[in-house]
């Protein structure tokens, strides 16, 4: 860890009496999404005007809608690690997954979580269905049997339910364990361009599996306090795996979610964030909003619950960002 990404957990600046948020009483710019839009001060005498920068007080950049692929596969393969709960990871993974589609990717979502947020958000069957626990220990051979299509073309989903929690007892004696989720995505890598792995939260065998078997890790961060620190021992869990079991394992980089601009708390950490990880936070970042809960109740990514929506312009745009980064195809 660099210094500066150290000192998000020996000494964060936001002081923890900070954590209710307070409403800034003046008024501020504001872009036509509503969100506080940052002004860059240029000196006048060089002849350039001042331009309004995004919440992560970078320039704001505009990304190309991407082109069709010729073929499909191999996929990359990318897990949304967080282990705090409650980030955004499955909300992610859901309408990221979406958006991807949208733009012609084929999408296998992964729901690697015994809570089975992620197939109750996308509509799927998760009991009396062949899941991605049946997968791990072996009582079924072929992923395709486990997977489900949903009602975005382009987007499949093995599911999962609370039977994976019992997975990592029965990992526990098994030769190369940390490999096995790696195994099982072998055999349907050539069929997607894309596979998300929806993690749980935590830093247990489960989601050393989906880093070991990630091509990339994208990390949703929500901007609050206590989600903050723990950033930083994230991205070492992510260094020790690409020294110990995935050489190739990158960081594909650091979401801001439910992020609210009138407060000057999410500001705060947001600002943190960016000061420490740099170009490894992302330009896109997602509000908070009450149509994330109303879509997952729907079964649907909020893309098709409400795709006029500006969260749902916000996953569009993070899918075109990811692409124009090169993090998936």
């Amino acid at each position: 860890m660099t210094h500066s990404q150290e000192m998000l957990v020996e000494a964060p600046t936001i002081a923890a009496d900070e954590v209710q948020t307070r409403a800034e009483p003046r008024m501020e710019p504001r872009d036509e999404r509503g969100v506080i839009a940052r002004v860059e001060t240029i000196p006048l005498d060089s002849g350039a005007i001042a331009l309004p920068n995004g919440p992560t007080g970078r320039p704001r950049s505009e990304f190309p809608i991407p082109k069709p692929l010729q073929r499909t596969g191999p996929a990359r393969i990318v897990a949304l690690c967080n282990q705090k709960g409650g980030v955004g990871k499955t909300t992610t993974s859901i309408n990221l997954g979406a958006a991807l589609a949208e733009y012609g990717r084929k999408v296998l979502a992964i729901d690697f979580d015994p809570q089975g947020a992620l197939s109750a958000g996308l509509g799927v069957q998760s009991h009396d269905v062949v899941t991605i626990y049946d997968l791990l220990i072996g009582t079924a051979r072929d992923p395709y049997l486990a997977i489900q299509h949903t009602s975005i073309p382009g987007l499949d989903v093995i599911p999962a339910n609370i039977d994976l929690s019992a997975a990592e007892v029965h990992l526990v004696n098994e030769v190369a364990r940390e490999q096995t989720l790696a195994r099982v995505l072998r055999r349907v890598v050539d069929s997607y361009d894309v596979i998300l792995i929806d993690c749980q939260p935590s830093l247990g065998l489960l989601t050393v599996n989906a880093l070991a078997a990630a091509h990339g890790v994208l990390i949703p961060l929500e901007c609050e306090y206590f989600a903050l620190r723990g950033v930083a021992l994230l991205v070492e869990t992510i260094d020790k795996v690409r020294d110990r079991l995935n050489p190739a394992i990158e960081l594909d980089g650091i979401v801001a979610t439910m992020f609210d601009s009138r407060t000057l708390h999410g500001r705060e950490v947001l600002d943190r964030v960016v000061e420490a990880f740099e170009d490894q936070v992302l330009e896109t970042v997602i509000g908070r909003t009450v149509k994330f809960p109303d879509a997952s109740v729907a079964g649907v990514p909020i893309l098709q619950f409400a795709p006029e929506h500006p969260a749902a312009g916000a996953y569009r745009q993070l899918a075109r960002e990811l692409i124009s980064r090169g993090a998936v195809d």
